[in-house]
């Protein structure tokens, strides 16, 4: 009998490892929406919140966040992958500059190279894990950071707009 349950349970876990998965194939990124997350944060914060506008559907929204009460001060937070799947985020605060940088690019250092995309100007940041764009206004700071590469992040930071009312 002992023999018999071995055999049995043999044979199962060699199916169970052969048989494939119920997810086998599909995309292990989940596409969100963040629309009314971004009406309703555009409402409660203190600054004019930035949404991408215009990007191509091969730009997949996956996280979303707005906190009014942050270490980092009244922060947005959208998170996107770029056509090639690589990660490219916007954190938006209204904390100090010197705090927020720092945290939204973990740890990217300012390369003093300045780039102006829709009439603003933005600093480019180099780093590990994340390059970013920073855009230092005075209401809040504007941080696109990921692991896309330049030209990914630069699109994507040009794509940015006010939130306009319902």
């Amino acid at each position: 009998m002992v023999l018999s349950m071995a055999v049995i349970t043999a044979v199962s876990f060699g199916l169970y490892l052969l048989a494939p998965g119920r997810d086998a194939g599909a995309d292990p990124v989940k596409e969100i929406g963040y629309e009314t997350e971004a009406d309703l944060a555009a409402r409660a914060a203190p600054y004019e919140l930035l949404v991408p506008e215009g990007l191509s559907e091969e730009w997949r929204a996956t996280s979303v966040r707005y906190r009014a009460t942050d270490p980092l001060g009244a922060t947005w937070k959208l998170g996107f992958t770029d056509p090639d799947n690589e990660f490219a985020g916007l954190v938006q605060a209204d904390g100090d500059p010197a705090t927020v940088i720092p945290g939204a690019t973990q740890g990217a250092e300012d390369t003093g190279e300045s780039i102006t995309l829709g009439g603003r100007e933005w600093t480019w940041y180099e780093g590990t894990p994340y390059n970013a764009l920073v855009l230092a206004g005075d209401e809040a700071t504007a941080v696109v950071a990921g692991t896309a590469p330049r030209e990914r992040l630069t699109e994507f930071a040009e794509a940015l707009r006010p939130v306009t009312a319902p």
